[in-house]
Protein backbone atom coordinates (compact mmCIF):
# COMPACT_ATOMS: atom_id res chain seq x y z
CA UNK A 1 0.00 0.00 0.00
CA UNK A 2 1.00 4.17 -0.57
CA UNK A 3 2.74 5.20 2.09
CA UNK A 4 -0.10 8.51 1.74
CA UNK A 5 -2.63 6.21 1.38
CA UNK A 6 -1.78 3.94 4.48
CA UNK A 7 -1.58 7.33 6.58
CA UNK A 8 -4.63 8.31 5.63
CA UNK A 9 -6.34 4.94 6.48
CA UNK A 10 -4.62 4.25 9.62
CA UNK A 11 -5.56 7.90 10.73
CA UNK A 12 -8.73 7.51 10.16
CA UNK A 13 -9.10 4.18 11.42
CA UNK A 14 -7.05 5.55 14.85
CA UNK A 15 -9.52 8.38 14.84
CA UNK A 16 -12.07 5.97 15.42
CA UNK A 17 -10.61 4.14 18.00
CA UNK A 18 -11.49 7.01 20.47
CA UNK A 19 -14.97 6.22 20.00
CA UNK A 20 -14.68 2.55 20.51
CA UNK A 21 -11.33 0.71 20.62
CA UNK A 22 -11.91 -2.35 19.36
CA UNK A 23 -14.63 -1.93 16.58
CA UNK A 24 -11.68 -0.16 13.97
CA UNK A 25 -9.78 -2.84 14.72
CA UNK A 26 -12.60 -5.60 14.10
CA UNK A 27 -13.25 -4.30 10.63
CA UNK A 28 -9.76 -3.99 9.96
CA UNK A 29 -9.31 -7.41 10.60
CA UNK A 30 -12.51 -8.46 8.72
CA UNK A 31 -10.98 -6.59 5.96
CA UNK A 32 -7.89 -7.70 5.77
CA UNK A 33 -9.37 -11.09 5.92
CA UNK A 34 -11.47 -10.72 2.90
CA UNK A 35 -8.62 -8.68 1.02
CA UNK A 36 -10.35 -5.59 0.46
CA UNK A 37 -7.35 -4.33 2.87
CA UNK A 38 -3.28 -5.08 2.97
CA UNK A 39 -1.66 -5.28 6.37
CA UNK A 40 1.86 -4.59 6.51
CA UNK A 41 4.83 -7.42 7.19
CA UNK A 42 4.39 -8.53 11.16
CA UNK A 43 0.76 -7.27 11.46
CA UNK A 44 -0.61 -10.41 9.40
CA UNK A 45 -1.33 -12.22 12.75
CA UNK A 46 -4.53 -9.57 13.61
CA UNK A 47 -6.42 -10.91 10.16
CA UNK A 48 -6.02 -14.66 11.76
CA UNK A 49 -9.08 -15.95 12.87
CA UNK A 50 -7.83 -16.19 16.59
CA UNK A 51 -7.58 -12.68 16.47
CA UNK A 52 -10.89 -11.90 14.48
CA UNK A 53 -12.69 -14.44 17.70
CA UNK A 54 -10.74 -12.31 20.38
CA UNK A 55 -11.14 -8.86 19.04
CA UNK A 56 -14.68 -9.96 18.17
CA UNK A 57 -15.58 -10.70 21.65
CA UNK A 58 -13.59 -7.55 22.84
CA UNK A 59 -16.14 -5.71 20.99
CA UNK A 60 -19.18 -6.72 22.27
CA UNK A 61 -17.82 -7.08 26.05
CA UNK A 62 -16.76 -3.63 25.18
CA UNK A 63 -20.65 -2.03 23.69
CA UNK A 64 -22.27 -4.14 26.36
CA UNK A 65 -20.16 -2.67 29.08
CA UNK A 66 -21.32 0.65 27.99
CA UNK A 67 -25.02 0.33 29.03
CA UNK A 68 -24.32 0.31 33.25
CA UNK A 69 -22.99 3.88 33.84
CA UNK A 70 -20.59 2.66 36.86
CA UNK A 71 -18.77 0.19 34.47
CA UNK A 72 -18.83 2.51 31.71
CA UNK A 73 -16.63 5.18 33.98
CA UNK A 74 -14.48 2.24 35.03
CA UNK A 75 -13.75 1.40 31.44
CA UNK A 76 -12.62 4.83 31.04
CA UNK A 77 -9.64 4.81 33.67
CA UNK A 78 -8.50 2.24 31.19
CA UNK A 79 -9.80 3.53 27.60
CA UNK A 80 -7.36 6.09 26.42
CA UNK A 81 -4.34 4.13 26.70
CA UNK A 82 -5.94 1.75 24.79
CA UNK A 83 -7.05 3.86 22.59
CA UNK A 84 -3.91 5.35 21.59
CA UNK A 85 -2.45 1.76 21.51
CA UNK A 86 -4.61 0.31 19.51
CA UNK A 87 -4.29 3.69 17.12
CA UNK A 88 -0.93 3.56 16.96
CA UNK A 89 -0.86 -0.04 16.15
CA UNK A 90 -2.99 0.48 13.07
CA UNK A 91 -1.16 3.25 12.01
CA UNK A 92 2.09 1.29 11.74
CA UNK A 93 0.48 -1.95 10.10
CA UNK A 94 -0.58 0.45 7.12
CA UNK A 95 2.97 2.51 6.57
CA UNK A 96 5.23 -0.09 6.92
CA UNK A 97 7.55 1.04 4.07
CA UNK A 98 9.20 2.84 6.28
CA UNK A 99 12.21 2.40 8.92
CA UNK A 100 10.66 0.86 12.08
CA UNK A 101 11.54 3.45 14.26
CA UNK A 102 10.18 6.13 11.71
CA UNK A 103 7.15 3.66 11.38
CA UNK A 104 6.20 3.61 15.12
CA UNK A 105 7.02 7.01 16.10
CA UNK A 106 4.78 8.46 12.86
CA UNK A 107 1.89 5.92 14.35
CA UNK A 108 2.12 6.87 17.94
CA UNK A 109 2.74 10.43 16.80
CA UNK A 110 -0.48 10.18 14.08
CA UNK A 111 -2.30 7.43 15.08
CA UNK A 112 -1.92 7.99 19.01
CA UNK A 113 -2.61 11.45 18.67
CA UNK A 114 -5.77 11.01 16.62
CA UNK A 115 -6.91 8.17 18.72
CA UNK A 116 -6.38 10.33 22.29
CA UNK A 117 -7.79 13.45 21.01
CA UNK A 118 -11.00 11.41 20.12
CA UNK A 119 -10.81 9.53 23.22
CA UNK A 120 -10.83 12.73 25.56
CA UNK A 121 -13.40 14.26 23.55
CA UNK A 122 -16.10 11.35 24.09
CA UNK A 123 -14.69 11.59 28.06
CA UNK A 124 -15.80 14.44 28.01
CA UNK A 125 -19.07 14.41 26.24
CA UNK A 126 -20.21 11.51 28.43
CA UNK A 127 -18.81 13.10 31.62
CA UNK A 128 -20.91 16.49 30.65
CA UNK A 129 -24.09 13.98 30.03
CA UNK A 130 -23.78 12.27 33.15
CA UNK A 131 -23.51 16.02 35.43
CA UNK A 132 -26.38 17.88 33.11
CA UNK A 133 -28.80 14.94 33.06
CA UNK A 134 -27.58 12.31 35.96
CA UNK A 135 -26.78 10.15 33.44
CA UNK A 136 -29.78 9.20 31.25
CA UNK A 137 -28.32 10.34 28.21
CA UNK A 138 -25.45 7.97 28.60
CA UNK A 139 -26.97 5.31 26.75
CA UNK A 140 -28.11 7.29 23.39
CA UNK A 141 -24.41 8.84 23.71
CA UNK A 142 -22.75 5.55 23.95
CA UNK A 143 -24.84 3.99 21.16
CA UNK A 144 -24.19 7.03 18.67
CA UNK A 145 -20.36 6.55 19.06
CA UNK A 146 -20.64 2.90 18.34
CA UNK A 147 -22.41 4.01 14.99
CA UNK A 148 -19.68 6.45 14.34
CA UNK A 149 -16.68 4.37 14.95
CA UNK A 150 -18.48 1.54 12.82
CA UNK A 151 -19.12 3.73 9.70
CA UNK A 152 -15.71 5.79 10.37
CA UNK A 153 -13.74 2.67 10.40
CA UNK A 154 -15.56 1.39 7.13
CA UNK A 155 -15.25 4.77 5.27
CA UNK A 156 -11.38 4.38 6.26
CA UNK A 157 -11.13 1.28 4.49
CA UNK A 158 -13.74 1.67 1.26
CA UNK A 159 -13.10 5.46 0.99
CA UNK A 160 -9.89 6.64 3.09
CA UNK A 161 -10.24 10.05 1.66
CA UNK A 162 -13.67 11.11 2.78
CA UNK A 163 -13.03 9.20 6.45
CA UNK A 164 -9.80 11.66 6.73
CA UNK A 165 -12.50 14.62 5.99
CA UNK A 166 -14.68 13.85 8.56
CA UNK A 167 -12.06 13.59 10.70
CA UNK A 168 -10.43 16.80 9.93
CA UNK A 169 -14.30 17.73 10.40
CA UNK A 170 -14.54 16.63 13.76
CA UNK A 171 -11.36 17.91 15.06
CA UNK A 172 -12.00 21.43 13.60
CA UNK A 173 -15.43 21.84 15.47
CA UNK A 174 -13.92 20.75 18.46
CA UNK A 175 -11.31 23.22 18.31
CA UNK A 176 -13.40 25.64 17.60
CA UNK A 177 -15.87 24.86 20.30
CA UNK A 178 -13.36 24.75 22.60
CA UNK A 179 -11.89 28.29 21.61
CA UNK A 180 -15.03 29.73 21.89
CA UNK A 181 -15.75 28.26 25.08
CA UNK A 182 -12.28 29.78 26.38
CA UNK A 183 -13.20 33.20 25.24
CA UNK A 184 -16.72 32.87 26.70
CA UNK A 185 -15.30 32.63 29.84
CA UNK A 186 -12.41 35.06 29.68
CA UNK A 187 -15.41 37.48 28.82
CA UNK A 188 -17.41 36.60 31.98
CA UNK A 189 -14.67 36.36 34.40
CA UNK A 190 -13.54 40.08 34.33
CA UNK A 191 -17.36 41.17 34.68
CA UNK A 192 -17.60 38.98 37.68
CA UNK A 193 -14.86 40.91 39.39
CA UNK A 194 -15.95 44.41 38.64
CA UNK A 195 -19.25 43.05 40.11
CA UNK A 196 -17.21 41.79 43.00
CA UNK A 197 -15.64 45.35 43.42
CA UNK A 198 -19.01 47.34 42.83
CA UNK A 199 -20.49 45.60 45.59
CA UNK A 200 -17.32 45.78 48.01
CA UNK A 201 -17.25 49.64 47.17
CA UNK A 202 -21.16 49.64 47.80
CA UNK A 203 -20.61 47.82 51.17
CA UNK A 204 -17.85 50.44 52.11
CA UNK A 205 -20.19 53.12 51.48
CA UNK A 206 -23.29 52.07 53.57
CA UNK A 207 -20.65 51.78 56.41
CA UNK A 208 -19.24 54.93 56.37
CA UNK A 209 -22.77 56.60 56.47
CA UNK A 210 -23.78 54.30 58.85
CA UNK A 211 -21.24 54.48 60.99
CA UNK A 212 -20.82 58.84 60.70
CA UNK A 213 -23.15 59.88 62.65
CA UNK A 214 -22.10 57.92 65.57
CA UNK A 215 -19.17 59.41 65.13
CA UNK A 216 -20.17 62.77 64.84
CA UNK A 217 -22.49 62.41 67.67
CA UNK A 218 -21.62 64.67 70.99
CA UNK A 219 -21.16 62.98 73.94
CA UNK A 220 -22.45 64.82 77.53
CA UNK A 221 -20.85 65.01 81.02
CA UNK A 222 -22.34 65.67 84.33
CA UNK A 223 -20.67 67.53 86.69
CA UNK A 224 -21.86 67.58 90.35
CA UNK A 225 -22.36 71.52 91.37
CA UNK A 226 -22.16 70.42 95.21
Amino acid sequence: MDTALGLCVGVALAAACGFRVFVPLLVMAIGARTGVISLGHGFEFLASWPALLALGVATVVECVASVWPWLDHALDLIATPCAVLAGTLITASQIDHMHPVLMWGTGLVAGGGAAGLTQAATVTTRGASTVTTAGLLNPVINATQTLIATVLSVLAIVVPAVAVACVVGVFGVAAWWWVRRGARRAAIAPNGRDDQSAGSREQGVSLEVTGGPEARRPSLTYVDAA
